[in-house]
């Protein structure tokens, strides 16, 4: 008799995985000799190390991307459900941006000098997320230690408290987990950390509010950094009334609220912030707000306006550690202003956010049709799937409920029939251009990998 775990025969499972990697292979002849070619040069055969946790043999090497589709080098189409992690939420090549980008190439790309964008920019995204003062950077990793730094600034003191499971770029204090007796240790494949994390680093669990509430009382925590939603470990929704009692904690304990909006930009076109009315000191993002140009931001309250300009060294700007030669250029900024006005508009969001639901209802008619201890969860026109049956209220149980051999066979399974989902996890997320099509495909699939897991 042969194991079962979350529902599903171990040994039928490696079966149908070893029949899917043959089956790339015999597909994607042009991708697997790409990848040979590149390990010549690329570390690893890839560009970016992070493009080795795709499935399959090699990952897939794109041809061309375009609204909600891409084509690899071997000709095989794709409807994309991954969307560069969120980078190209706005669809690929959006129509708007690509006129925006190639009318500002023409007019210079950089110059280290605000371009008529910035103000635009500046005023739609106060607009969106209800701060008023906006900077600019490349990344929202770089967006994210700006704001640490002007904490620590602000507040003079050292510690920064994040969730556990918590994701926000390579910042180094959030690469950070709590370990098995509470203590903080890194992030199982933390590279190199610069410092031991428990000195710079407090981890609290989403949802635990005693925990949040000891860790600021010891009056040394500068900032604590959230996202809204955990996203990267699963969705891992707050529980009612989380977020103000969080606001009403760092307030009493004289702590900066920063909220991170990079992957729930997903709830609204401001962000969970403006769908909850959450009101932080710094809201940070990156991602997708420029159409897949690199581009991020950081906006301020009002008040923190004010003091980060009266602690301000003028003379020493360039610097301080914050800021970037390349940050705010015009590139960037003319293609954000086209990514907010015109494609990632209040119209896109109620479009995607529709087909995020009847994606979420497709999943759960399998799962409830085959009786699976799977669940799905839906965070505006993003959804995951996990699975066990329990929706876990942290990122230790988020991470308990992981399953690598079935997330391994259900991504091939499905990269192999042409629907992409984000290699790191179960998410799917809509665009402006996805359809109802694109959106009952995955059912389909996910229904036909159902019965062959249970046949």
């Amino acid at each position: 008799m042969t194991q079962l775990q979350a529902g599903v025969d171990r040994l039928r499972l490696a079966d149908l995985y070893a029949a899917e990697l043959q089956r790339f292979a015999e597909t994607h002849p042009g991708s697997l000799a790409a990848h040979e070619r590149g390990r010549e040069s690329l570390l690893y055969g890839v560009p970016m190390n992070w493009m080795t946790r795709w499935p399959g043999r090699s990952p897939v090497v794109v041809a061309e991307a375009r609204g909600a589709h891409l084509t690899d080098v071997d000709g095989n189409r794709y409807v994309d459900l991954c969307l560069g992690d969120t980078g190209a939420m706005a669809g690929h090549a959006p129509a708007a941006v690509v006129e925006a980008v190639a009318a500002q190439v023409a007019r210079g790309v950089t110059t280290m000098l605000p371009s008529t964008d910035a103000n635009a920019v500046g005023e739609e995204m106060a607009r969106r997320f209800g701060l008023p003062l906006w900077q600019f950077a490349l990344t929202a990793t770089d967006a994210n230690r700006f704001v640490l730094r002007w904490a620590r600034e602000l507040t003079g003191r050292p510690k920064v408290v994040v969730h556990n499971f918590c994701y926000h770029g390579s910042v180094d204090e959030t690469v950070a987990q709590l370990g098995a007796a509470g203590e903080v240790r890194p992030r199982p494949g933390s590279i190199g950390p610069q410092v031991d994390p428990a000195l710079t680093t407090k981890v609290v669990e989403i949802n635990d509010l005693p925990a949040l509430e000891a860790a600021l009382a010891e009056g040394d925590v500068a900032a604590v950094l959230i996202e809204p939603v955990l996203t990267n470990i699963g969705i891992v929704l707050p529980d009612e009334g989380y977020h103000a009692a969080v606001r009403e904690l760092t307030r009493r304990y004289g702590t900066l609220l920063v909220i991170d909006e990079t992957h729930t930009i997903c709830a609204g076109p401001g962000g969970y912030t403006r769908a909850h009315d959450l009101e932080p000191d710094f809201l940070t993002i990156g991602k997708t707000i420029a159409g897949g140009i690199p581009a991020a931001a950081y906006g301020v309250s009002a008040e923190v306006g004010e003091r980060i300009v009266a602690s301000t060294s003028w003379i020493e700007t360039d610097v301080g550690g914050i800021g970037g030669t390349l940050a705010g250029n015009a590139l960037s900024l003319a293609a954000t202003r086209a990514t907010l006005t015109e494609v990632l508009t209040e119209a896109a969001f109620e479009r995607m956010t529709a087909l995020a639901v009847r994606f979420t209802a497709g999943v759960e008619a399998v799962i409830a049709e085959h009786g699976l201890p799977w669940h799905v969860t839906r965070l505006g026109c993003r959804a995951e799937y996990l699975f066990r049956a329990e929706r876990p209220r942290n990122g230790a149980e988020a991470d308990a409920g992981g399953d690598l051999d079935l997330d391994a066979f259900i991504h091939l399974f499905m990269l192999n029939r042409g629907i992409l989902l984000t290699p790191f996890h179960n998410m799917a997320l809509m665009s402006p251009a996805t359809t109802e099509a694109d959106v009952d495909r995955h059912s389909e699939l996910f229904a036909e990998a159902a019965a062959l897991l249970l046949a």
